[in-house]
């Protein structure tokens, strides 16, 4: 029996599965509890090497190994490409059949499938990321318990040596006490939290040349760099820097019809935390001394936040070439 087309609506607790032959011909439509071995089940009846569409929802990563572990080609699809909004019929049944049939018509907008190391390393940068929101907050808490109380801080920084002696000589009320402690606490676990991450995310680096590389760019350490190597994965599926700057939402929107074309703002839609990686680096050193003139140009004509942003995606160009090559000549020949 010749290997069908599959589609699998995935969810949390249940998917919906739609088989089709290779003329289009719906075989099955099976509704499963997320079960692996059910899973199996059901896709052993499509044949030998079916092609199997996923969108790539909420914990995907499970079904999509399985399913490459039974010798299936597996395409997974971005849900930003799809656009099922406007569909005046929505149910779980009518995406699977529409995740075939847009794979049989070659318009599948389709997403990378990471290998296992890469999704690991994600794992770890993104944890990291989201620790220091949470310490973030923790901090603006307790520059709100001491405005409640009149008290201003005495250094820019107030968890450094001099604000944290400020903190401890601080006599308030019992109830702001308490909390004053308990955040003070959360955030020292917290801080031991985020340099285990760094230090996990560094010993899986260490030997990557293009983490060391792209460290030589102005405004990029380990941090950043860790964020672009495990976001980017494996930088050669991109044809060019280019396509790495469109796939990071950091090309502008066009609009052609007829004789008119309109190029707007950064499209947005594509890698969150490499946008932001790429915007940070460049916030304080301007892109180093190769970038600063193109800022500095950019921002007398058109403003700061435009000239952040260009000169953010001319960073994550060379960012490209850092990971592709493991080198950044360009920063070597302007030496």
């Amino acid at each position: 029996m010749d290997g069908q087309y599959v589609g699998i609506d995935l969810h949390r607790r249940r998917s919906l599965i739609v088989r089709k032959n290779g003329d289009g011909v719906t075989q099955a439509t099976t509704r499963i509890a997320n079960d692996p071995m059910r899973l199996a089940e059901v896709i052993g009846e499509a044949g030998s090497h079916p092609s199997v569409v996923v969108e790539a929802t909420y914990g995907w990563y499970w079904a999509v190994d399985l399913l490459q572990e039974l010798g299936c080609d597996v395409h997974l699809a971005a849900p930003s490409g799809l656009n099922w909004g406007q569909r005046r019929v929505k149910n779980d049944e009518r995406d699977a059949t529409d995740l075939i049939d847009l794979l049989c018509v070659g318009r599948l907008p389709e997403a990378w499938i990471a290998p296992p190391e890469t999704r690991e390393l994600r794992e770890l940068v993104r944890y990291r990321f989201k620790l220091v929101g949470l310490r973030t907050g923790l901090k603006a808490q307790v520059h709100a318990v001491m405005a409640k109380n009149g008290v201003l801080p005495s250094r820019i920084d107030m968890f450094g040596p001099g604000g944290t002696a400020q903190l401890d000589a601080l006599e308030l009320p019992v109830a702001y006490t308490t909390r004053l402690e308990s955040l003070r606490g959360l955030i020292t676990t917290l801080d031991n939290e985020v340099s285990t991450m760094e230090r996990q995310v560094h010993e899986l680096l260490r030997g990557d040349a293009g983490y060391q590389a792209i460290q030589h760019l102005n405004g990029v350490g380990r941090v950043l760099a860790a964020m672009f190597c495990a976001e980017i994965g494996d930088v050669h599926r991109f044809r060019s820097a280019k396509a790495l700057c469109s796939w990071a939402g950091m090309t502008p929107r066009h609009h052609e019809s007829d004789t008119k074309v309109i190029r707007g703002r950064v499209t947005k839609q594509g890698s969150r935390l490499v946008r932001w990686a790429a915007v940070e680096a460049v916030a304080h050193m301007r892109g180093g001394p190769k970038l600063q003139v193109d800022y500095h140009r950019i921002a007398e004509r058109r403003g700061v936040n435009k000239a952040r942003v260009a000169v953010a995606r001319k960073l994550l160009t060379l960012v490209y070439y850092g990971l592709r090559d493991g080198e950044i000549r360009a920063l070597r020949e302007a030496a």
